[in-house]
């Protein structure tokens, strides 16, 4: 599934070549596409025709473009996107070939390239929703409201996260990836950031020390930002930004995917283990296993 530096990527894609065109017209091939949005197909077409697209949004693994009507007013909707494990958002010269597995395309009133909704697995959709309209979720659409503020924004606030973490009495790994405590953060960047804080992820947050807890931020942080810089990591022809091109970040992983190959830290063979029916990779020598915490003793009446 894309993480925050592949959204990011793609929301930087859109950005330069959808924000402030005004749709023309709205084509759903496959009803998946717009399942998250209740009200229907119909509605969903007719919720964006006419309207113009603002500027790009992302928080973690969601996107958001504001609406704003005729008169160029905001509406107080956006058009919402996620891509689940293998959606794709792509701007495409007219005329050109629909792609095998489209779901749903935007056209707009300049005639320029348009948009397609591509996604092979129909994990991923598109809807129409209500945005926050005051507060800290001012603009936010209400399906992202719950979604935490990711390390790279400006906005991120390590003592809260920091606090938060080790109240916790939960694993170091699970936390990460609970996106109500931090934003856009996946399997792969999970592994690869306690690779770089020395951390195994079955340690126990509430067991870490604030030292560790920065140093697991600047691993997530630092990670983050070297995968956007590669423009994401691509496995498979499933992820690519909005032209289609792959992110090359895999090129340079640690330990993700790296089963038996050596620890680029200290040459001892990266080990694959089982975690919430997908695998973890780590390095036996510089991230051990933590010891059991000693059993309380019992009381004695």
């Amino acid at each position: 599934m894309p993480e925050l530096p592949e959204v990011e990527v793609v929301r930087r894609g859109l950005e330069r070549w959808v924000a402030g065109r005004t749709v023309a017209t709205v084509e759903v091939h496959h009803p998946r596409a717009v399942r998250r949005h209740l009200e229907g197909a119909d509605h969903f077409i007719a919720a964006l025709t006419g309207r113009t697209v603002a500027a790009a949004h992302r928080r973690g693994k969601y996107l958001w473009l504001p609406l704003a009507g005729a008169d160029g007013a905001p509406t107080g909707q956006a058009l919402v996107a996620h891509l689940g494990m293998s959606g794709q958002l792509l701007v495409e010269k007219p005329g050109r070939p629909d792609e095998v597995h489209l779901r749903a395309r935007l056209t707009f009133t300049d005639g320029g390239r348009e948009l397609r909704f591509v996604d092979q697995r129909t994990f991923g959709g598109l809807a129409v929703e209500e945005t926050g309209s005051d507060g800290e979720e001012a603009g936010v659409p209400t399906r992202v409201a719950h979604i935490a503020v990711d390390p790279l924004d400006p906005d991120f606030d390590e003592a809260g996260f920091s606090a938060a973490l080790r109240r916790r009495h939960t694993e170091v790994k699970r936390a990460l990836l609970d996106q109500t405590l931090i934003g856009g953060v996946g399997n792969i960047y999970a592994d690869e950031a306690l690779w770089r804080a020395r951390l195994h992820g079955a340690r126990p947050t509430d067991r870490l020390t604030p030292s560790q807890v920065h140093d697991l931020l600047d691993g997530v942080r630092d990670v983050l930002g070297e995968a956007l810089a590669q423009g994401g990591t691509s496995f498979d022809s499933l992820y690519v930004d909005v032209n289609g091109q792959s992110g090359y970040f895999s090129r340079f992983l640690a330990v993700y995917g790296q089963a038996d190959r050596p620890c680029p830290r200290c040459g001892t063979p990266i080990r694959r283990e089982s975690f919430m029916n997908r695998s973890s990779y780590s390095c036996p020598t510089c991230q051990p296993r933590p010891r059991p915490a000693p059993a309380r003793p019992r009381r004695t009446s």
